[in-house]
């Protein structure tokens, strides 16, 4: 990310130095005033040797001493988490527990040590490296920002073989007078835990999205946050002033008296809204012409429902299943995802929950696989990659169909294309029916199946789709993808990565005016679902149902509640049809 320097005195810092104004990306909205802590991290710039062959033993022996340890702090901190502690950071201390004892990370290392004579911080960082390389080239966001977890493990090893901690006193932090906020380069959830009871006002990162446990962590906790700003940890100092804005996702370092108090009225003024908007948490989404809106939210880890509820959700619209396969040696049994899933439809307690089927594969391994596809966004992935390997399916529909028998579940097939995975994917869920059935095991006889719309060609031939499922559900991340033929994660084309395309609009139109025309529901769970924004133009389209994370669901029933549905379909219907492109801001 870039920087710019304003030469305006800063009344705020005895050095009166120039505010330095940083950008990155805001994760978690609200505003932030206070003192910086910098959290430090291990450098894996470490030193690299060779040790002699009589050295390899003892060097085995003292990674394996450090691994040990790094595995019992981990131990503790999750034995003694917090009772405010978020409850997804529970979920992410297990990935980490897992990944310390991944043969992936420690057998090689150990290899490196024996066969290359490295040294244990040099064949670590060499391992880490590679692991998170192959993270880092997925190309779902989601799973891509999992390469955090192998860093921040790897640095939680290097600082047992250094005997360090890291470079922030949290004891001093916790008896601060003032708010802080903590700079880094990344924040682990152990840290995140070691932060408890310090007056944390906000955190900015060098690395991390919108996906990234930073992220994740700090929506659930309410708290402002701006991550990928590239190098803030190397610009700031402790004790510097600063503010983050976590709508628009700038730091400010160092700020004039007059930016502070700007800020000041912003924070008072996003406190109170907030607080307005908890007022609507049980209040029906209903537009102005009398128009019904089911607002459902999204979630990755089962400890979210609880959020989901938190903030009025009617129900899940989808529950990302790759959470359980990801970051683990092996497959989750069908009782460890039986337990996750079911979880989940007890804390909804009678609202529908929509569990997506494992949406991985090409370049998205999770089980010691090495196949990389030539073009992983269309090579062997979600519904293609389950019907490839039918015994890992079956384990995730018995476990899905069980969880039924709690409450009522959806199951939503992705990435489909053709009719006849649909067929296959019936198939499937028919034979994981008599299996449970001939075990005697309970499940609902009543449960819908529908299909993600992220593939343009369901989109264009929808009306079969929409004759054959249950519901149906617009992935419009991976449609805009798809249809602009743009890397939503490559920077260089971000720009040409348009929503309001004319086309992509066409297909979302086209998928819900088929849903109405055979009954069948149709919601949006991709980002423009939980884009305030975007709001209105949807209804526009005719949309009815949104799912979107947690925390955005106030702030898309009050947009609903402002609406007029009506007069909306008419301008955007206008808009579509002559093939102009829609101004949100004439929807207004």
């Amino acid at each position: 990310m870039t920087s710019s320097v304003k030469d305006s005195e800063s009344v705020m810092n005895p050095a009166a130095e120039p505010m330095l104004c940083l950008y990155g990306q805001g994760v978690s909205r609200g505003y932030a005033i206070g003192r910086v802590v910098i959290l430090g991290a291990a450098a894996l710039e470490v030193a690299h040797y060779r040790i002699s062959p009589d050295a390899v033993k003892v060097e085995c022996e003292r990674f394996l001493g450090a691994l040990d340890a790094a595995k019992k702090e981990l131990h503790d901190l999750t034995e003694h988490l917090p009772e405010d502690a978020p409850r997804e950071l529970s979920a992410i201390l297990h990935v980490h527990q897992m990944l310390l004892s991944d043969p992936m990370l420690t057998d090689e290392t150990l290899t490196l040590i024996s066969h290359r004579h490295y040294n244990a911080e040099w064949a670590l960082t060499t391992q880490g490296q590679l692991i998170g390389e192959q993270f880092a080239a997925m190309e779902d966001e989601y799973l891509r920002e999992r390469g955090a977890d192998i860093r921040q493990v790897v640095e939680r090893i290097l600082h047992a073989l250094a005997g360090t901690h890291g470079s922030l006193d949290f004891d001093q932090a916790k008896s601060s007078d003032e708010p802080l906020i903590v700079i880094a380069h990344d924040i682990s959830p152990a840290d995140m835990i070691r932060l408890r009871g310090a007056k944390f006002a906000g955190f900015a990162t060098d690395l991390g999205g919108a996906t990234s446990h930073t992220a994740i962590i700090a929506r659930s906790m309410g708290v402002p946050a701006v991550v990928g700003l590239g190098m803030a940890r190397e610009l700031v100092r402790d004790g510097d002033f600063v503010i983050v804005d976590g709508l628009h996702g700038t730091v400010l370092i160092n700020p004039p008296v007059s930016a502070v108090g700007e800020y000041r009225n912003l924070q008072r003024e996003y406190l109170a809204e907030r607080n307005e908007l908890l007022l609507l948490k049980d209040v029906p989404a209903v537009t102005l012409d009398g128009v019904k809106v089911d607002l459902l939210a999204n979630i990755e880890l089962p400890d979210e429902a609880s959020l989901a509820i938190a903030n009025g959700a009617e129900g899940i619209g989808l529950f990302r299943s790759e959470f359980l396969f990801m970051g683990r040696s092996g497959l989750p049994s069908e009782e460890e995802q039986f337990l996750a899933y079911s979880s989940v439809v007890k804390t909804m307690a009678g609202r529908p929950v929509t569990i997506r089927t494992l949406d991985i594969g090409a370049d998205k391994q999770i089980d010691g696989e090495a196949t990389v596809a030539t073009n992983p966004a269309l090579g062997q992935r979600a519904i293609r990659y389950c019907l490839a390997r039918p015994e890992l399916f079956a384990t995730q529909l018995r476990a899905i169909l069980r969880a039924s028998a709690f409450g009522p579940v959806r199951i939503l097939l992705p990435m489909i294309a053709h009719l006849h995975e649909v067929y296959a994917a019936k198939a499937a869920i028919s034979s994981a029916s008599a299996e449970l059935d001939a075990r005697k095991q309970s499940y609902s006889s009543e449960i819908q199946i529908g299909a993600m719309v992220e593939v343009p060609a369901i989109a264009i031939a929808i009306e079969p789709f929409a004759q054959e499922l249950d519901f149906l559900s617009i992935g419009t991340n991976d449609l805009i993808q798809y249809t602009l033929a743009i890397d939503r994660a490559d920077n260089e084309v971000l720009d040409l990565y348009d929503p309001l395309h004319p086309a992509v609009l066409r297909l979302i139109a086209s998928t819900i005016n088929a849903g109405a025309r055979f009954g069948k529901s149709v919601s949006v769970c991709g980002e423009m679902a939980g884009d305030q924004t975007m709001t209105r133009m949807l209804l526009g389209l005719g949309l009815t149902t949104f799912s979107m994370h947690p925390q955005q669901l106030l702030d898309i029933k009050r947009e609903v509640r402002q609406a007029h549905t009506n007069e909306l379909r008419s301008r955007v219907a206008i808009s579509l049809n002559r093939g102009l492109a829609i101004n949100l801001q004439d929807l207004k």
